[in-house]
């Protein structure tokens, strides 16, 4: 005999659970919602964590999903710093950390991801840092005011918005990056130049082409030594290497797990009534005609609501168009819709030099991504084009033009 019985148990800290619960309540939901979250907070967002959080011009609650006060007023049972140990998916019951046993009739998992840990000597030095949590970020924040310099691993989101949030707050910075070019690998070559130097102009160093072969310091990181022989010294180290999902629950609950946790088109995992969103969703996507896993703050939003929806009968297919977007501090926001895993073809809307412009990025003829720097306005047009799948070949010089209007095609 279970010691609680819930209608809806979503197990998770973040984006989706906090908007899958707010959903189901908006939708008229009335039985028990439970809410439990390994970390001490209430669910928050991410982003700020590398940004605005991080330079000091944002404080937590700003970052909550919802108010804390919201879930005792909409009678959500949150449980914040606590585990789900284990998840019976037959017999629908979940144990959580200290032993209580809880009955549920639908779930959601959106237990996220962890960041992965460079092995290699010198990992346990002082001063080494991965950001994935409040306390993450915190910690950098503080170590950073006492650091003259920090190094950065690693060319993608992570690693570029960490670099210009502590140049910005007047600390030398320098990324150490397998990739060659900075944000190369979502966005290509000559779009990641344009970011790389935009870096570059506020002081960051860039050092593409290495990979870590170990950190040295007496004690504390000192610095980051590259397989080609290069050291990049400073008193700091701030880790991106990506993530990975995190799947364990669903394993050893039975669910099927393959890069994620395995969703059909409606965000339901093998189980029947057990769903899941976020970080850890491998969903098959009724507009790419593809599996994706898609970790960014919009997806997680939109995932959990829908799948709040389907919770309650909807039926609907995940169709959303991924949407992403990053700050670098206040020197450029860059908007993204896709993902597109390779393109055949580059048609840029404005010029770079201007700070703003479209990347149109095309495979056989029709878009499969796009990314906006100072462009919100194309954006719209963009998904419409990628969802529908328009054959734009016939159309690049109207896809170049900045004063056409997109409406027209397709």
């Amino acid at each position: 005999m279970a010691d609680l019985e819930v209608d809806f148990l979503l197990i998770g800290g973040g984006m989706a659970a906090g908007n899958c619960a707010a959903r189901l309540r908006e939708l008229g939901a009335e039985g028990e919602i439970m809410l439990v979250g390994r970390e001490p907070e209430p669910p928050y967002e991410r982003p700020p964590l590398s940004k605005e959080y991080l330079r000091g011009e944002s404080e937590r609650p700003e970052a909550y999903v919802n108010e804390p006060s919201w879930y005792e007023q909409n009678a959500i049972d949150l449980r914040v710093g606590t585990n789900v140990m284990s998840l019976d998916s037959a017999a629908r019951t979940a144990k959580l950390q200290g032993g209580e046993e809880v009955a549920f009739g639908k779930a959601l998992l959106a237990t996220g991801a962890m960041v992965n840990i460079l092995r290699v000597d010198g990992a346990e030095l002082e001063g080494i840092h991965y950001l994935r949590a409040f306390g993450n970020s915190d910690a950098i924040r503080a170590e950073a005011e006492q650091a003259e310099r920090v190094v950065l691993v690693g060319g993608s989101y992570i690693g570029s918005e960490v670099a210009a949030s502590l140049t910005r707050v007047g600390k030398s910075c320098a990324i150490v990056m397998m990739e060659d070019v900075l944000l190369e690998r979502p966005f290509g070559q000559r779009a990641g130049r344009w970011f790389q130097a935009l870096l570059e102009e506020h002081g960051v160093e860039v050092h593409g082409g290495q990979e870590v072969e170990a950190f040295e310091g007496a004690g504390r990181f000192g610095a980051v030594v590259t397989k080609s022989g290069k050291a990049v010294a400073g008193d700091l180290l701030v880790v991106g290497a990506g993530v990975r999902p995190d799947v364990m629950l669903a394993q050893r609950a039975g669910l099927e797990v393959d890069n994620g946790i395995v969703c059909d088109a409606k965000l339901m995992t093998s189980v029947d009534g057990i769903y899941a969103a976020g970080d850890c969703c491998n969903y098959d996507s009724v507009v790419h005609g593809r599996r994706l896993r898609i970790e960014h703050w919009d997806v997680a939003m939109q995932q959990g609501r829908v799948a709040a929806e389907n919770m309650l009968g909807a039926a609907r297919d995940y169709d959303v168009v991924p949407y992403f977007f990053s700050d670098l501090a206040d020197w450029a926001s860059l908007e993204y819709v896709g993902p597109a895993p390779a393109w055949d073809e580059e048609v840029w809307r404005g010029e770079p030099g201007g700070g703003q412009f479209l990347v149109w990025y095309l495979s056989g003829g029709k878009v499969a991504g796009a990314l906006s720097v100072e462009r919100s306005e194309d954006l719209g047009e963009a998904r419409r084009l990628l969802a529908d799948g328009v054959d734009v070949s016939g159309s690049k010089a109207e896809l170049a033009d900045p004063g056409s209007d997109l409406s027209t095609l397709g």
